[in-house]
């Protein structure tokens, strides 16, 4: 009997044990998928720190590129042989209000690639071929991995921030390092903002086309039209709100953030708002997924092995990656 390999999160604070196992017949609308790489996203170190809701123990991974090999029998629009990325929304219930209003990001009874349901990092995928995505051309595998999550979550952000031509960027990892190629591929002035001392990602913000890149606890070198965090930590709340200007927004990127501290209401008058962005749509997908090969949007990034999975997770909390990290079975 053919076998898989997967790393598997058993319960938070734990780390990731290899396990091997049978290959699953896909049902349904499923589709069996040959995973060819997986991006390592900062959500996936929130699913092992147990500080967003998964089931356990489960398969993390959510940014999954690989190949269809067997179909269940509702499964249309794809075929055998289609190369496919799988992104964090997994399937909808199709019949909330949310759903029915086109809000499908918000739906009350979702699920979740790589947190309730088994995920990407294993040789092996299950995925409804509905929220399938098709990858673009001229992206290896590798390179096409970071687009599913930071890449779609970035473009999220970015259009819900407006259309305000000087931007900033609190946190410059793997989605920043994309969505900022997209934005000064529009013609915005892109100012990222990184951990205090960081000159190893400003100078990578800067070789993307970045306008200026500093800590986070500097100014911004002009007023804001809008600011997207990127970074888990809510203390970047009020800075940005400091930096943007009246009738502008704050964009919280991220599922999880650190709790943010007081501040005066001073600094949010003027119309000034706060939003956070909740997962993403099909529709999001296929917009960004459209744009990237116009851009090009390049993604600079670091492979490890399957069984490597646990010092990747482990780079990417320490900052040591430049842009981000991918798995290849």
């Amino acid at each position: 009997m053919a076998c898989m390999t997967s790393m598997v999160i058993d319960a938070p604070s734990r780390p990731l044990r290899l396990t091997t196992g049978p290959i699953p017949e896909p049902t349904g609308t499923d589709v069996l998928i040959e995973v060819a790489a997986c991006g390592v996203c900062r959500t996936d170190l929130h699913v092992a720190d147990g500080e967003i809701a998964a089931r356990y123990p489960v398969v993390p991974g959510h940014e999954i590129v690989g190949r269809v090999i067997a179909l269940g029998p509702d499964a249309a629009d794809i075929a055998v042989g289609d190369r496919v990325g799988v992104p964090w929304l997994g399937r909808t219930c199709g019949t909330c209000p949310y759903c029915r209003s086109g809000r499908e990001n918000l739906c009350d009874h979702p699920t979740f690639t790589g947190a309730t349901r088994d995920g990407g990092y294993s040789s092996h995928v299950i995925a409804d071929a509905r929220f399938c995505l098709p990858i673009p051309e001229g992206y290896d595998d590798a390179e096409a991995a970071p687009l599913l999550c930071a890449g779609l979550i970035g473009y999220r952000s970015l259009v819900m921030a407006g259309d305000g031509k000087a931007i900033g960027l609190y946190g410059f990892g793997a989605a920043a390092h994309i969505i900022a190629q997209v934005a000064v591929w529009q013609g915005r002035s892109v100012y990222a903002f990184t951990r205090p001392g960081d000159r190893q990602a400003q100078n990578f913000a800067l070789k993307l086309g970045c306008r200026w890149a500093g800590g986070s606890d500097q100014p911004a070198p002009e007023p804001l039209d809008a600011a997207i965090i990127f970074a888990a930590v809510g203390a970047l709340v009020p800075l940005a709100l400091k930096a943007v200007k009246k009738g502008s927004r704050v964009v919280c990127a991220g599922i999880h953030m650190s709790d943010i501290p007081s501040f005066p209401y001073a600094d949010l008058w003027g119309e000034r708002s706060i939003l956070s962005v909740a997962n993403l749509t099909r529709e999001d997908g296929r917009a960004f997924l459209d744009i990237a090969p116009k851009v090009p949007v390049r993604t600079t990034v670091t492979r490890f092995k399957l069984d490597e999975a646990n010092e990747a997770l482990a780079a990417l909390r320490e900052g040591r990656l430049e842009g981000a990290a991918v798995l290849i079975p």
